[in-house]
């Protein structure tokens, strides 16, 4: 599954972070990306924004990973992040959890954590299932 969702995934802006896929379902998505200096913001910390992109990645991964029938993709129409602590440099592993999977929308979850357990941000998401016609 992972090798036909990368097929269906344009190479655009979360490939900035080389995202890893470690586990995908419709259910639940695991994702692990490096940060670096090339991350960071103006006062020398992880972007904000890095953390909201990988986030949202992972639970657009879910998203098209188990789409309803007949539907032809989706797009976020919601979103929130609580920002709880930063890093410099390091792994960031985001898990993504499905909490609610319907005809028109799905709502998912994700932590986001240092590679030293600590948490840097929770994150929740509505996605709203696209049909065509």
């Amino acid at each position: 599954m992972i090798e036909q969702l990368k097929a269906k995934v344009p190479m655009g802006y979360p490939s900035s972070l080389n995202p890893v896929v470690i586990e995908l379902t419709g259910e639940r998505v695991v994702l692990e990306a490096t940060i670096t200096s090339a991350h960071h913001a103006g006062n020398g910390y992880l972007h904000a924004g890095a953390l909201v992109t990988l986030a949202d990645t992972a639970c657009g991964y879910g998203s098209l990973a188990d789409l309803p029938d007949n539907a032809t993709g989706f797009t976020t129409v919601e979103l929130k992040s609580n920002h709880l602590a930063t890093i410099t440099e390091g792994k960031v592993t985001v898990t993504a959890t499905r909490t609610h999977s319907g005809r028109s929308t799905q709502v998912w979850d994700a932590t986001l954590n240092a590679d030293t357990g600590r948490t840097l941000a929770l994150f929740r998401c509505t996605q709203m299932i696209l049909y065509a016609g």
